[in-house]
C-alpha cells in the first residue's frame, strides 16, 4: 500500500519537467549541462533549504518570471530547482492582492507615511504609482529577505528534528531488549 506522501510526491513529479525535456529544449541546450546537474534535483537538506530560500526570495522580489529567475539562481547557488519553483507560487495571481496590500501596510509603516484609507481608482496611473509604489517596494523587499531567511532556517530545523526523531525511534527497540 502506498503512503499518502508517496502519492503527493508522485503527483508533484508529473508536473515538474523531466531531464529529457530540459536537455532537448531549444532555449536550454546551451546551459543544459548546468541545469541537469543531479545535485540541483536531489532532495538533500542543504539543497532543499537553499531552494526554499531562493524561491521565497524571488516570489516577493519580482512580480513576473519568478520561476525562471529562481531556477537560474538555483544553478548559481546549487539549490533544489523544483522546490524553488514551488515556493515561488506563494505569490500567485490569487494571493498577490493580499501580499501587495500587506506590503503596502508594512512599507508605509517603515517609511513613516500615513496609510491611505482607500484606493482611488479614478486617480491617474502616475498618481497611483507615486502614492503607493515605494511603500509596496519596501514592504515586498522586507518580505523577500525575511521569508527567505525564515524558510531556510525552518527547513534546516525541520530536517534536524526529523533526523533526531528517526535516531530515537531506532534506538528505542534496542534499549527495550536490554
Amino acid at each position: 500500500m502506498k503512503h499518502q506522501s508517496d502519492d503527493w510526491l508522485g503527483n508533484f513529479r508529473q508536473w515538474v519537467p523531466g531531464k529529457a525535456f530540459l536537455s532537448t529544449h531549444p532555449w536550454l541546450k546551451p546551459i543544459a549541462h548546468r541545469v541537469l546537474d543531479a545535485q540541483l534535483w536531489r532532495a538533500q537538506h542543504e539543497t532543499l533549504a537553499r531552494g526554499v530560500a531562493v524561491g521565497l526570495f524571488w516570489a516577493f522580489a519580482i512580480p513576473v518570471g519568478q520561476v525562471l529567475v529562481a531556477a537560474a539562481h538555483c544553478v548559481w547557488w546549487r539549490a533544489n530547482i523544483p522546490v524553488a519553483a514551488l515556493m515561488t507560487m506563494v505569490t500567485n495571481p490569487l494571493t498577490i492582492g493580499f501580499w501587495l496590500w500587506l506590503a503596502y501596510q508594512l512599507g508605509a509603516a517603515l517609511l513613516g507615511e500615513p496609510v491611505q484609507p482607500d484606493v482611488s481608482l479614478s486617480a491617474l496611473p502616475a498618481q497611483w504609482i507615486a502614492s503607493y509604489l515605494w511603500p509596496i517596494v519596501i514592504g515586498m523587499g522586507v518580505f523577500a529577505a525575511a521569508s527567505s531567511a525564515i524558510g531556510y532556517v525552518l527547513v534546516k530545523l525541520t530536517w534536524r528534528m526529523k533526523t533526531v526523531y528517526k535516531r530515537m525511534r531506532r534506538r528505542a527497540p534496542a534499549e527495550m531488549t536490554r
